[in-house]
């Protein structure tokens, strides 16, 4: 009985210590979050948002706004560790940060890199075109080492993970991530097409991401995604058109 007691008191002390985490987060981060978003033309807490990260770059962008209103772009995190190269993630132990579009499906308040928000990886593109094993267990999270993981340091993820978790809420669903190889004007997939040793398949793959990179450029709002089984793809269409207000 004592076991199961102490156990017990180590368990709460855990989950307190997690919530103690979060909330010191808010307390520390949020004078700074209303003035970056009132920069932004912006009320705080964020009624949409939106996340884009670039490997060759190494940046992850913050976008926010109205509800089928244009986004405004209100941060850019530097990324400090990703490992792997350009290219998607096929399969577990690959080492490999994923490709394509995904929503922060999960939050971590007892990472072991300080606060993590997990990348709804593998999607179901992911699981058609990758091994048996796709893996899986993607995260955006601090500190700076990467294992297949976006890493932004312990500061920015207290930022990010207050900027999502407050959005969330004020949503109702899951914020969308949509990770690109690199950004896809066309500069940037000229270099990847240009790129020696790369499979068709690879390139046909990032051709498939660039009209999401596209749609959000011209219109700021994030783009529809699906995916085609039979031609195993995305098939990407712009969002509906901004409602007047």
């Amino acid at each position: 009985m004592k076991v199961f007691l102490v156990w017990g008191v180590l368990l709460a002390s855990l989950g307190a210590h997690a919530e103690d985490r979060v909330a010191a987060a808010r307390e520390r981060q949020t004078q700074a979050l209303v003035q970056t978003f009132q920069k932004a033309g912006l009320a705080w807490p964020p009624e949409e948002l939106y996340l884009r990260a670039f490997k060759v770059e190494r940046e992850l962008e913050v976008w926010a706004g109205r509800p089928g209103q244009p986004l405004v772009k209100v941060r850019t995190f530097p990324v400090c560790a990703a490992s792997g190269e350009v290219g998607p993630k096929r399969a577990q132990g690959d080492l490999q940060v994923p490709e394509g579009f995904y929503t922060v499906d999960l939050f971590n308040p007892k990472s072991a890199y300080h606060l993590s928000m997990r990348v709804s990886y593998p999607n179901a593109l992911d699981r058609k075109q990758g091994a048996a094993q796709p893996g899986g267990d993607i995260y955006i999270h601090g500190d700076c080492v990467s294992i297949g993981c976006l890493a932004i340091e312990d500061g920015p993820i207290e930022e990010l993970y207050v900027m999502v978790s407050e959005a969330r809420a004020r949503m109702g669903r899951d914020v969308p991530v949509h990770l690109f190889p690199r950004r896809l004007d066309a500069a940037g997939l000229a270099a990847l097409e240009a790129l020696s040793g790369v499979p068709e398949a690879r390139k046909a793959f990032w051709r498939g991401l660039e009209p999401g990179y596209r749609f959000f450029e011209e219109s700021r709002r994030p783009p529809r995604v699906k995916v085609d089984a039979a031609r195993s793809a995305y098939v990407v269409t712009p969002a509906p058109q901004a409602r007047a207000r």
